[in-house]
């Protein structure tokens, strides 16, 4: 099979790889959309790499024994490769799993565990059935296009008398957009990037802020009645823009932490017990959510249309990197087999 991997500062080259074989139940995936996330952090800063990729959407193509999925299944694949029998993993908290599995132990390869390549292998309980008539670029969307605020959502949960905050709308935070306007909630966005700023106003944002602004404070508090937003995702990882969101909380807010980041200052008193504020960690979702999470695929697939801004075929995975290091697009995918 062909696979793209990282062979030093910002170069991708395309190679050929073993494909993987079925095992136990394990089955093997032809992926034919492999959305692109945060790999292209690695391309910039020359991080050698050869299995990259987490999220992927495909065709189940070889099973070893009868399972949970059959051969032809159209699915959207899980990310990571847990344990499947810890307590975390039987509650459908698997992103959480303490015993992660070695997949070249397991199987006598690695090829296959990453996905920006023709084949992937999965255990076949994360691999989630796309709806008939859902396309494989917007079941794609079931991973980090729109999973991450997925589950920020199901914490927090907006409705139509929330005003939710998002910072950051990269991918991410787009995705951020889309659910909380399908919950019924307004949204506020904060970016200094006037490409994705108008991709979110596209998406249903009442506007979206430059966090530049010295008084970008002052600016939520005037749109919201002098109290502050009921509710806030970071998608940026970045601490100003954290902090950002619990001053913008009103009392008794919520807020969710999407985005990655170091060092954040949170002052007890003031930011919990006095506004009583209520933050959650939210990496993924539960895997009980997965049909909720088509259900948003399939009535927002105008808005998919919008969040997906560009494809590119595997063999041009180089341009595709480039592109996200501008800034100037939404989510990307990968099509290995054109």
């Amino acid at each position: 099979m062909k696979k793209a991997v990282i062979t030093g500062k910002q170069r991708t080259e395309i190679v050929e790889a073993a494909d993987p074989v079925a095992k136990e139940d394990w089955a093997v995936v032809k992926v034919h959309v492999a959305p692109m996330c945060t790999e292209y952090k690695l391309f910039r800063d020359g991080h050698a790499n050869a299995y990259l990729g987490h999220e992927a959407v495909g065709e189940v193509v070889e099973v070893a024994q009868p399972g949970r999925v059959a051969l032809g299944d159209r699915v959207a694949v899980m990310p990571l490769y847990p344990c499947g029998k810890c307590a975390l993993c039987l509650a459908g908290d698997y992103i959480h799993c303490q015993h992660m599995l070695d997949v070249e132990a397991f199987t006598g390869s690695k090829e296959g565990s990453g996905t920006y390549c023709q084949y992937i292998i999965k255990p076949d309980w994360l691999l989630a059935p796309i709806p008939d008539g859902v396309s494989y670029e917007h079941g794609g969307m079931a991973c980090c296009g729109l999973g991450p605020t997925f589950g920020a959502c199901e914490l927090i949960m907006p409705d139509g008398f929330d005003t939710v905050l998002i910072t950051g709308l990269g991918p991410v935070g787009l995705g951020g957009v889309i659910n909380a306007r399908y919950r019924g909630a307004r949204v506020i966005g904060v970016d200094a990037n006037p490409y994705r700023a108008d991709l979110a106003v596209r998406l249903g944002a009442q506007t979206v802020l430059n966090p530049a602004d010295a008084d970008v404070l002052d600016q939520l508090r005037a749109l919201t009645d002098g109290l502050g937003v009921t509710a806030a995702i970071d998608c940026s990882g970045v601490a100003e823009a954290q902090r950002l969101c619990i001053d913008a909380l009103r009392r008794k807010g919520r807020m969710a932490f999407v985005g990655e980041s170091g060092d954040l200052t949170i002052t007890v008193s003031d930011d919990l017990l006095r506004k009583k504020l209520t933050l959650y960690g939210s990496w993924h979702y539960n895997l009980a959510g997965t049909p909720r999470i088509m259900r948003v695929i399939q009535d927002r697939a105008d808005d998919l249309d919008t969040l997906i801004t560009h494809t590119f075929p595997l063999d041009q995975a180089q341009d595709a990197f480039e592109l996200q290091l501008t800034g100037q697009c939404g989510k990307v995918l990968l099509k290995p087999w054109e």
